[in-house]
């Protein structure tokens, strides 16, 4: 059975994208079908997984639009051995564009279920906001991977989006479930980091990885190079800490 994880967190800059790219490359070294759906408009994971957001022609705009069908829109990207939906400034406009739409919330659900048998794994990597595109993903989803520093300010924003994901079950999508917490840059030697650690294991329990993902040079680089850090440096500890966490999914969550 496929399964579906949306990697969201409405906060910018907590390695949300590169989760979502490093985690597809884990996942397909370990032998898994892998999909991964770039539903920001910024790209940064089209160009993290090697594939020219100026070049592309068609991208999940156009899916969403029904302008074209999902199957004709994915590429491979041999950097990081999955396969690829890409995304593109045109996905800005979208939300704005689906508002007349009947089901506005389920397109990228329905586009999906075209293809979902050719993966194991398919991963949404959602925009850093609460936006329709992000609905989207959250309605396609099984499970969601909520990516987080471990600072003040995360705490907070967590709390609205464990809402947003209430709202989104109880309307939507009965099924959608948290699937997991991910400390994302994290720095030992930072007291409040581990402060912050220390209650998000308290109030979610087994819902935190065991994986902490640390602030590591390489993991920064890998984007630069159109390459997952798997590839760009696979001995280092980004890297290390990726395939640890496809390990910990394969193990047990989802």
């Amino acid at each position: 059975m496929t399964k579906i994880l949306a990697i969201t967190n409405q906060k910018g800059g907590v390695g949300k994208t590169t989760t979502s790219v490093n985690l597809a490359a884990s996942l397909a070294v370990s032998g898994k079908r892998v999909l991964l759906v770039d539903l920001d408009p910024q790209a940064n994971a089209t160009m993290g997984s090697g594939i020219n957001k100026q070049t592309v022609k068609t991208t999940i705009y156009h899916v969403l639009m029904g302008n074209a069908e999902i199957q004709h829109v994915r590429v491979n990207s041999p950097q990081g051995k999955y396969d690829l939906i890409p995304a593109n400034r045109d996905l800005a406009g979208a939300e704005v564009e689906m508002v007349e739409f009947s089901h506005r919330e389920a397109r990228l659900k329905i586009a999906l279920e075209n293809i979902a048998s050719d993966y194991t794994y398919i991963l949404i990597d959602c925009p850093p906001a609460l936006n329709l595109l992000t609905l989207n993903g959250l309605c396609a989803a099984h499970a969601v991977m909520i990516p987080m520093q471990c600072e003040y300010y995360a705490l907070e924003g967590l709390s609205d989006l464990v809402n947003t994901i209430k709202r989104v079950r109880n309307s939507f999508n009965s099924g959608l479930r948290i699937e997991g917490l991910l400390r994302t840059m994290f720095d030992p030697r930072n007291i409040l980091a581990q402060q912050v650690s220390d209650q998000l294991q308290k109030h979610f329990g087994d819902k935190v990885y065991r994986t902490v993902i640390p602030r590591n040079v390489r993991l920064a680089e890998a984007p630069g190079f159109g390459l997952p850090v798997l590839y760009h440096d696979g001995q280092s500890k980004g890297a290390q800490a990726y395939l640890e966490l496809a390990q910990e999914i394969l193990a047990g969550h989802l």
